[in-house]
């Protein structure tokens, strides 16, 4: 099959978005090679290296106008190119799908992440959410299929969209295969030098936003500031939330048990998280304490680098943690405080969770990620 994707975040998102694309194509062309892989991407660039891929093809505009007008491209021009190149099924990674794809004849899949703005409306701008909700709702009506990233993600779709249940496939996501890899301990005393880590610390990584809930960690560790003076590493950017919370941390006295390391460097290696994973297994357990996701990657990327997992009881966490983490009420400061100090000084708690953790993860390996989704398009040629 010639098989083409909507890639522009492939190329151009560092995040959760960025970081599906990239993981589900590179395993799809790993697992799946006897298939061409078609990138459709306003623009190319290095945050996605595909040239180990043969079977991996990267499409930009080339002619006046659609290299002018690159969303118009983007959003519905390109099916010309879809043609051109006997493209079998057109998959949307990310909520959209061209407007009038279902005229081409060519089978379409759309991936819906989440459909947080739904919930949440007074955390995102009002006309972003009337630009996703009608985007959204056009994927959902006109593709052929539609992957669900969870449970939690199919069950907004049949109760807030009302999409038909047999259109939807729960396909769970993978994530950077660097994650599982042992990282020595040569690397990671260079990598604690580099970065200038503290022998121990507990870790957060995503963006610093309200929901993603950044406060409630910093909280807890206020509540234990006479038990326990491990400090918290934090990767992740972000605006008002990030004043709110800093706002707390210099009020409480916590300016030095929080470090935010994405102020402090933007080499490259981290910017694409190469070194990530020297980071998550040196620390202490990772704390994703999130009120609502659509999958949840940090909490896979923990189990993937064999630490333990703090995360929420609601939403989609114990889908992605499994019987491996330790879930608290995301508003309760003290099950956060009672997570992070029964984690920290209970070496057999920590043992159970990495091994329950290492099993949990083989449930999301790149091979059956790629396997379900392609089960997906197969059905649709």
């Amino acid at each position: 099959m010639n098989i083409g994707f909507e890639a522009k975040r492939a190329f151009t998102n560092g995040t959760g978005l960025g970081h599906y694309s990239r993981t589900l194509i590179s395993s799809l062309a790993t697992y799946f090679n006897e298939h061409d892989y078609f990138l459709f991407t306003p623009k190319n660039t290095n945050l996605f290296n595909t040239t180990d891929f043969a079977n991996i093809h990267t499409v930009t505009p080339q002619t006046f106008p659609a290299n002018l007008f690159t969303a118009l491209w983007r959003s519905s021009w390109v099916k010309s190119d879809l043609k051109k190149l006997n493209i079998d099924v057109y998959h949307g990674l990310s909520h959209e799908i061209p407007l009038g794809i279902q005229h081409t004849k060519i089978p379409s899949v759309v991936t819906m992440h989440d459909l947080i703005f739904e919930r949440y409306p007074e955390q995102f701008n009002a006309i972003d959410v009337k630009i996703y909700r009608k985007k959204f709702k056009y994927a959902c009506a006109n593709a052929d299929k539609i992957i669900a990233i969870s449970q939690q993600t199919k069950q907004d779709l049949l109760d807030l969209y009302k999409v038909k249940e047999e259109k939807i496939s729960v396909c769970y996501q993978s994530c950077n295969p660097i994650f599982g890899n042992t990282v020595s301990d040569a690397d990671k005393a260079r990598i604690q030098q580099q970065y200038n880590l503290p022998n121990e610390y507990f870790l957060y990584v995503g963006s610093i936003i309200e929901r993603k809930n950044l406060l409630q960690i910093c909280k807890g560790l206020h509540l234990l500031k006479d038990k326990l003076s491990i400090p918290l590493v934090v990767i992740g950017e972000g605006g008002a939330y990030k004043k709110l919370v800093k706002d707390y941390i210099h009020t409480h006295q916590l300016n030095d048990k929080v470090i935010f390391l994405s102020e402090k460097f933007t080499n490259e290696s981290f910017k694409n998280a190469t070194d990530f994973p020297a980071i998550y297994q040196q620390a202490v357990c990772m704390i994703y304490p999130s009120t609502f996701e659509g999958f949840g990657i940090p909490v896979l990327e923990a189990l993937w680098s064999k630490i333990p997992v703090i995360t929420s009881n609601v939403s989609c966490m114990p889908e992605t943690g499994g019987n491996a983490a330790y879930y608290v009420n995301p508003t309760s400061d003290n099950e956060m405080a009672d997570a992070l100090y029964n984690v920290y000084t209970d070496n057999n708690l920590r043992d159970s969770m990495i091994e329950k953790g290492i099993a949990h993860a083989q449930n999301f390996t790149q091979k059956n990620c790629a396997a379900n989704v392609m089960n997906v398009y197969q059905s649709l040629v």
